[in-house]
């Protein structure tokens, strides 16, 4: 079968279409035929080198995975070959057929077309940095940094179905804003400038009751600047490379936290606490509370092409891989 290995770290020509051996499945896991899979911004570090979770070389990139059960490992029950599935592998996605725990692989309702779960992992995190990890509350005004990527848009339409207040949202270019505006953010700021003035001002000066960041370093600091009283600040990555730093001081003075979080430490700690947010994010999406942005389409070898758009910062919505 084909995949994308990584051999040594670097940019997006480290990634090459290759034959590999067909995996199998151990016991408890289950032999997944990819549909599609899905870019994350820890792909893009991972294949850098410097994500902290990333695989030893080689490695195949990629978080979730979309596709039909095709063999059974030792002891899974629940689950059957050609039942459609959705599941966090238990390595690379990038690949025509993948592993995965059964205990991380979701059936999928007939309802929903497989590119509706395209980003399990954007949805799982959306989801739970704004329940678990940011106990948002109905009415609470809410800050979304990168508010055009795959987790942000996600989080915006989420953030209206759990009836949030004021949701403002942050983009890094002017063409992104009337995107995120649509999926609910108002208003919608550009560039991160002046970001906790320019918040604090919308606010009448009493900040956003919960902040979600992905970017960290210098913009962590503005955060902090611009959350209410009580608030809480999610940090959930650092695309921009850095990590934030953090005076204690006005947490305590305050009553202010931060929090942070990780989809894939769960997967590795605590999988099977998970199970509850899949199914939440299932429920909204049949619904229609919330869909996946479907940006740009591409085929697995040109996998090297998608983590250029990615790495350019002018990708909208969720970038798609299929074998």
């Amino acid at each position: 079968m084909k995949a994308i290995l990584v051999a040594a770290h670097g940019g997006p020509e480290q990634l090459i279409y290759q034959e590999v051996l067909e995996p199998q499945p151990g016991p408890g896991q289950v032999l997944i035929r990819t549909t599609l899979t899905s870019l994350n911004f820890a792909d893009i570090q991972a294949r850098r080198g410097g994500y902290e979770a990333g695989s030893a070389l080689p490695f195949t990139p990629g978080l979730d995975v979309v596709g039909v059960v095709e063999a059974l490992g030792e002891g899974v029950e629940g689950l059957h070959p050609g039942q459609r599935v959705v599941a966090f592998p238990a390595g690379g996605s990038y690949a025509e057929k993948v592993v995965a725990n059964a205990g991380l692989t979701y059936l999928l309702p007939h309802d929903l077309a497989d590119e509706a779960v395209a980003g399990l992992t954007v949805l799982v995190t959306a989801y739970n940095i704004l329940t678990w990890a940011g106990r948002l509350q109905a009415g609470e005004s809410l800050l979304v940094l990168a508010a055009a990527g795959g987790v942000g848009s996600t989080v915006v339409q989420l953030a209206r179905a759990l009836e949030a207040g004021q949701i403002i949202g942050v983009v890094g270019e002017a063409e992104k804003e009337a995107f995120v505006r649509r999926l609910g953010a108002d208003p919608v700021l550009v560039g991160y400038s002046g970001l906790a003035e320019r918040v604090l001002e919308l606010t009448h000066h009493i900040g956003a009751d919960l902040i979600l960041d992905s970017i960290a370093g210098e913009i962590f600091a503005e955060g902090l600047k611009c959350l209410a009283p009580f608030g809480r600040l999610v940090v959930y990555g650092h695309a921009g490379g850095q990590a934030g730093t953090l005076e204690t001081r006005p947490l305590h003075r305050q009553n202010k936290a931060v929090v942070g979080y990780s989809s894939g430490h769960y997967r590795r700690t605590r999988p099977a606490l998970l199970k509850p947010s899949v199914e939440a994010v299932l429920a909204h999406l049949l619904r229609g509370e919330v869909h996946l942005e479907i940006g740009t389409k591409f085929k697995l070898l040109e996998a090297a092409q998608a983590h250029t758009l990615m790495e350019s910062r002018r990708s909208v919505g969720k970038i798609l891989l299929y074998p």
